[in-house]
């Protein structure tokens, strides 16, 4: 039988009960084969450009994509993906229907929710002063050190206003004037020659573990992993950190539509989202699946009370609308000289 491609995060695999073959701690795509119910890896970092491609050549390869929130939306407003009904979803266990299960903004019209997770500010505890506001990673006179940001304007430029003193509520209708996005780089200017760019999850915790980096940005499961499973002495700053929910969706034109369909309803289950927080801690989005996160994973969810406090969350939607126009302007910017201050090292 001829393989098709699904693409899902790492933690989604390791919550199917049969997918034995699954590796661990990789984020990436899966490969998905019905008929010997496994599950294998596959590369993928985003976006929708070979979604897109796929579609428009009438050669869609993937079953199933695993994408951030401003994805689906611009990917169901281009007609990228098919709409998922919320009645074909399981219900909890207590027969509640997903609709109400989801926390808000769990649920889309072509994309099903799977976990919170959060870019966070992430640091190596025996090469800087433990960072203690958003600010200081801004700081290269107080806290020196090359930092680590991933390439994408998306999070990088809301940290930006936030470090300079924009209040949370303002940073968005700040960023649609071309004041805001100057300001907004001005700020990135100030850590620019310092900054190594990065593209996957894997990459940012890397650039900490080879020195590259005394902070970067990360994702807060990656972190966690290096320091419980490899003992890495690395901190999280939780300050602003950028709250965002994954989904599941289904690219137009795929031709296993149902089955993909009936693996999303699986997946997505309260057990299966509940079992993904024992491998990594971002925070499932189901109600009944939050119930059953164990006590000691609880505290390093980025939905935990106490991190969540000054978390600042990600307008998938204002991303969505404004995210080509911000992307063209970002990428310019990357190519711009920034004047090196005497006191960093050339």
């Amino acid at each position: 039988m001829k393989q098709k491609h699904v693409q899902i995060r790492i933690e989604q695999c390791l919550a199917l009960a049969k997918a034995s073959n699954c590796p661990r701690r990789k984020f990436g795509a899966l490969l998905l084969d019905p008929q010997r119910n496994v599950v294998l890896m596959d590369g993928y970092n985003g976006g929708l450009a070979e979604i897109r491609s796929q579609v428009r050549a009438l050669n869609v390869k993937w079953d199933v994509v695993d994408l951030e929130a401003a994805d689906v939306l611009r990917g169901c407003r281009e007609g990228l993906l098919h709409p998922i009904d919320p009645d074909a979803l399981a219900p909890s266990p207590q027969g509640r229907a997903a609709s109400e299960d989801f926390i808000d903004g769990g649920l889309t019209e072509c994309g099903v929710g799977t976990v919170a997770w959060a870019t966070v500010v992430a640091y190596d505890e025996q090469a800087v002063a433990a960072p203690r506001h958003l600010e200081d990673f801004f700081d290269t006179r107080r806290f020196p050190g090359a930092r680590g940001l991933r390439r994408t304007p998306k999070a990088n430029l809301e940290w930006a206003l936030l470090a300079d003193g924009v209040a949370p509520e303002r940073v968005y209708p700040l960023l649609e004037t071309d004041a805001g996005l100057r300001r907004a780089f001005s700020v990135l200017n100030r850590i620019k020659p310092q900054i190594v760019w990065w593209r996957s999850g894997e990459q940012a915790v890397r650039l900490l573990e080879t020195d590259r980096v005394v902070m970067t940005s990360a994702y807060n499961g990656r972190v966690y992993d290096a320091v419980e499973s490899r003992g890495q002495p690395f901190g999280i700053l939780w300050d602003r950190q950028v709250w965002n929910i994954n989904f599941l969706a289904i690219p137009k034109g795929t031709e296993r539509r149902n089955t993909a369909l009936r693996f999303i309803r699986f997946a997505t289950g309260t057990a299966p989202l509940a079992e993904q927080s024992r491998h990594i801690p971002y925070g499932p989005v189901r109600r009944s699946s939050l119930e059953r996160v164990p006590e000691s994973v609880r505290p390093h969810l980025p939905t935990a009370q106490a991190n969540r406090e000054r978390a600042f969350r990600l307008d998938h939607r204002w991303w969505a609308e404004h995210y080509e126009r911000i992307e063209r302007r970002f990428e310019q910017w990357l190519q711009r000289p920034v004047r090196v201050p005497r006191e960093l090292p050339h």
